[in-house]
């Protein structure tokens, strides 16, 4: 081994890491920052920890928190050279989380990793996540990117994503009040959103199908890549004009997985399959991948991004009130009592 003092001069850059690569990043992101900017926030990017100030609004402030990825969908994202989107589905995967308990996003933080910093491919992807907080109503407060070499194969990177919100103790929506007679109203997703793509790619892989064919109106990997819907705005705005009993953002373990999550023991969901238009994409994945209907209810949303539980009296209302906001919204099921033995949600 040689001695210290016969060393070449080593330095970070020649080691893999790019010091002011990673500098000119945050100057290219500061203004994408700025634009998600709440009052409450008095320190944000640059500095060693954001400072955000919850304020008097709310009586009793309970902070409700959520992380989460993109997970396989960036491979997608990778092969297509579409970096401008998964920033949106980072920050909604985290966001549309925290919303199901009635919280308002407050802020959001991500995590950004790769081998080798790629100035314009992780502004591009930051960008994305700015939009995203821009269509929560959240302030992007900061982040980290870390640049590890050998960690990652070239050209690819992952990331993660840290929301913060608030409810008043009050307005907790918890489902403990749900109960038969109540309705199921489905509000659609934009497809796949972020979940279930190491099957899709499973099926993208033995159907031989090419990603840049033609779909529908655009392509198949545009069609994949769509971003996840965020739904925080238009149900932020129900929960000020009328009582919701639950909700359920419909993610990995789909509608049978996810819906059970808030509903109490004594009762069932009780979905009509028939009651929602599944959009294309789906009836594609199951035709190529020869997938049963059970995998596809409890991996994919099958259409269905988000679902809201109402008393009867309240559907019409709160279905005219989603559809104003410009969500897509359809009563697909009713709360009955549950059988013994019976799962907690069904679809017929």
């Amino acid at each position: 081994m040689p001695s210290a003092d016969k060393l070449p001069g080593l330095s970070y850059r020649e080691a893999g890491v790019d010091i002011d690569a990673g500098d000119a990043l945050v100057e290219r992101i500061k203004p994408l920052a700025r634009r998600t900017l709440r009052p409450e926030v008095l320190a944000g990017i640059g500095g060693f920890g954001a400072l955000f100030e919850v304020g008097k609004r709310f009586a009793n402030p309970v902070l409700v928190a959520s992380t989460d990825g993109v997970g396989t969908k960036l491979k997608l994202a990778f092969e297509l050279d579409r970096h401008d989107t998964v920033g949106i589905d980072l920050v909604a995967m985290s966001v549309n989380d925290i919303l199901v308990q009635g919280a308002e996003p407050l802020f959001f933080l991500d995590y950004f990793a790769c081998g080798r910093l790629d100035v314009d491919v992780a502004a591009r992807v930051i960008a994305g996540i700015a939009h995203g907080c821009e269509q929560a109503g959240c302030a992007l407060v900061g982040g980290e990117t870390a640049e590890m070499p050998d960690m990652y194969a070239a050209g690819e990177y992952d990331l993660a994503g840290f929301a913060v919100g608030v409810v008043d103790k009050g307005a907790l929506i918890d489902g403990r009040s749900i109960a038969p007679g109540d309705v199921v109203l489905g509000l659609a997703s934009s497809g796949p959103h972020s979940n279930g793509y190491s099957l899709i790619r499973r099926i993208l892989l033995h159907s031989g199908a090419d990603l840049r064919g033609p779909f529908a109106a655009s392509t198949l990997g545009e069609t994949l890549l769509a971003p996840t819907r965020i739904y925080v705005k238009a149900l932020l705005a129900l929960l000020r004009l009328m009582p919701v009993k639950g909700i359920a953002h419909i993610t990995g373990g789909g509608l049978t997985g996810n819906i059970p999550r808030v509903l109490p023991d004594h009762v069932q969901a009780r979905l009509s399959r028939a009651a929602w238009e599944r959009p294309p994409i789906f009836d594609w994945l199951q035709r190529h991948g020869n997938v049963a209907d059970a995998e596809m209810h409890r991996v994919f949303n099958c259409g269905i991004g988000m679902v809201t539980i109402v008393a009867a009296g309240y559907a019409d209302r709160a279905v005219d009130l989603l559809l104003a906001a410009g969500e897509q919204v359809t009563p697909i099921g009713t709360i009955v009592a549950r059988p013994a033995g019976a799962p907690a949600t069904v679809i017929v």
